[in-house]
């Protein structure tokens, strides 16, 4: 039986409220593919900022980052947002400013302009796969804390976080993301501090040292770093899965995409890694909290609602609560929205429909159409991995690790390095990510986070060899202006657009 306490209705109340806002940008989209996946290329500091934020605090990097910590000590969570934060700081200092003057609706575009068809199949579905995954982590984290707020079964409370990301993702797309980031992603980072502030402070009547000291030999110390034996080597791997691999994420390059200039790009991108290291300390201290309170949780991905429930005063237990759903929903959104645009922009018209088919590309409104309708298929396969495996925190870094050994190379070296070309790409994302499935079987326990590490340093070297060894009949392009990166494709880049990038290029994307 639903019991409905006060908990309960302020999550409730919030679901209608994020509902209600992200429904309400419906008008914002304007019957536009262009407007839906990037809001128009218009959106302004703070929001791209607090989208960006918004994409790395969400319920993978809290909930399932203190699910890690209960488990394995401060580093095993504390990775996730150290990783995600080094992410940003990577984007704002090298990627975002180039990739954003290319005027692309997702990122496998990018793949399409520098090589060709193929690679931009062959990295669109590797995305595909690893935002599937993420999302699926993002649903879980939402549906176990409806699950222990309202009293519900797991099932229904993934199903309830899913319709109402589903129905303001289709409804206002990045418009909906941008809006209800703004009062979802404050409050779960504010909410974070407040609690650990109250424990940190002897407030629930326990000192904070005493809560120090119940934590096993090893957790906070910095073996979880340096010592094998305590995981350090899949830490490091998780820090570079995100720090470098979540580079090739779709929900992060589309908020660069939507930004409304370069200069945006990098200030949002710095923005969002200081708010994503503002988090690190308060979620990771709000582990050993649990590990204090709620010794021998059968389920530790419960520990989060479960402190705040029973643990934390009231307004700050909602504050929690909400905040974790909201930071859940927000990613789900990005994820939702970026999958499906790359199956109907990049994977159904130009791989399928104009290059085997032969046929016209879509009008702006039927992509808006496909794009939406693809959304719903999205959202039945990453909840049904959602519930058959629940996982938030690491499913985040699975998803990371798999573009993070193939597809991280072409980009990198195809941004900064002119011999970069077909051929190399292809062969970087096959053997990479083949490699990276070989050595999950492979690798033994011990040696864990090799199988993450490896493979994109030899995806690297080969992209570097095949590249030289076939540059008399593939020559990578001897100069990066904004012309060469404009295909004869009507379907690419508005005429507008392609007016407005031609004459603010200045020879260097």
């Amino acid at each position: 039986m639903v019991e409905i306490t006060g908990y309960g209705v302020a999550v409730i109340a919030f679901l209608a409220v994020s509902l209600i806002v992200g429904t309400l940008t419906y008008k914002l989209v304007q019957k536009s593919g262009r407007r839906l996946i990037v809001a128009g290329k218009s959106l302004p500091l703070f929001m791209v900022g607090t989208m960006l934020v918004a994409q790395s605090v969400d319920g993978n990097s809290s909930l399932g980052a203190i699910a890690l910590i209960y488990q394995y000590g401060f580093w095993a969570g504390a990775v996730i947002p150290i990783g995600l934060g080094v992410c940003l700081l990577m984007t704002g200092a090298f990627y975002g400013k180039k990739l954003n003057k290319m005027s692309m609706f997702t990122l496998p575009d990018y793949y399409f302009r520098r090589y060709g068809n193929a690679s931009e199949g062959i990295s669109g579905i590797l995305m595909i796969i690893s935002f599937v995954v993420l999302v699926a982590g993002n649903f879980a984290a939402s549906g176990f804390i409806l699950q222990t707020v309202l009293g519900i079964p797991f099932l229904l409370g993934i199903i309830i976080a899913a319709l109402v990301v589903l129905t303001y993702t289709i409804a206002g797309g990045l418009f909906a993301s941008a809006y209800t980031d703004i009062f979802q992603i404050y409050l779960a980072i504010g909410s974070f501090w407040a609690a650990f502030l109250f424990f940190a402070g002897g407030f629930s009547g326990v000192p904070f040292d005493t809560i120090l000291a119940s934590a096993p030999p090893g957790y906070l110390d910095l073996s979880g770093l340096f010592d094998t034996a305590n995981g350090a080597l899949i830490n490091w791997a998780g820090i570079l899965a995100l720090g470098l691999g979540d580079i090739v994420a779709l929900d992060f390059m589309e908020r660069v995409f939507a930004a409304k200039d370069s200069k945006t790009v990098r200030r949002g991108a710095f923005m969002g890694a200081g708010l994503t290291f503002f988090t690190v300390l308060p979620v990771g201290m709000l582990g050993i909290v649990a590990f204090h309170f709620l010794p021998g949780l059968e389920d530790p991905y419960v520990a989060l609602p479960e402190l705040a429930l029973n643990h934390m005063p009231f307004a700050i237990g909602a504050a929690i609560l909400m905040g974790v759903l909201g930071a859940s929903m927000s990613t789900a959104n990005g994820g939702l929205l970026a999958i499906s645009s790359v199956i109907s922009r990049n994977i159904l018209q130009r791989v399928i429909r104009r290059r085997l088919l032969g046929k016209e590309s879509w009008s702006d409104s039927k992509l808006l159409t496909i794009t939406r309708l693809c959304v719903i298929p999205v959202m039945v396969a990453a909840l049904t991995l959602g519930y058959f495996m629940p996982q938030p925190g690491i499913y985040l870094i699975l998803a990371f690790d798999i573009v993070f050994a193939g597809a991280l190379a072409p980009l990198t070296l195809g941004l900064f390095w002119k011999k970069a070309n077909m051929p190399a790409a292809v062969v970087s994302l096959i053997v990479g990510t083949l490699l990276r499935l070989l050595m999950f079987f492979i690798v033994p326990p011990e040696w864990a986070g090799l199988d993450t590490m490896i493979p994109p340093v030899i995806s690297f070297t080969l992209f570097i060899i095949v590249a030289l060894a076939t540059q008399k009949k593939w020559p990578g392009k001897e100069r990066h202006d904004v012309n060469d990166y404009v295909p004869p494709e009507e379907d690419l880049i508005s005429g507008e657009d392609l007016k407005h990038f031609r004459a603010n290029a200045h020879g260097s994307v």
